[in-house]
């Protein structure tokens, strides 16, 4: 069993920045996609940026084009989301999710609050 800790959520003004991260808890070499998505209260989980095995596949939400960058680091264990420019409706719950050998995992999740 795989383990995904989150950590980098907090209360930001907007305008402002934040990285999440991402951690697998043990090495694989079968993780595939990882990814973020969102919650915000009352809405849907929506899918906000996801980035393939080796990085050549990265998709953003429309929303956060331009303003967010995904990545991940070598041993490909861990993804990050770097948050520019946060508005206010980026509030939200914000999980991770991976791919691995066929199953799919999620965060415990991190909140994110943009808020003057």
């Amino acid at each position: 069993q795989v383990q995904l800790v989150e950590s980098g959520g907090g209360l930001v003004q907007p305008g402002g920045s934040l990285r999440l991260s991402c951690a697998a808890s043990r090495s694989t070499p079968s993780i595939n996609t990882m990814g973020w998505y969102r919650q915000a209260p009352g809405k849907e989980r929506e899918l906000v940026a996801a980035i393939s095995t080796r990085g050549g596949s990265i998709n953003y939400a429309d929303s956060v084009k331009s303003r967010f960058t995904i990545s991940r680091d070598n041993g490909k264990t861990t993804v990050y989301l770097k948050m520019n420019r946060l508005k206010p409706e980026d509030t939200g719950v914000y999980y991770c999710n991976a791919w691995i050998q066929g199953d799919n995992y999620w965060g415990q999740g991190t909140q994110v609050t943009v808020s003057s």
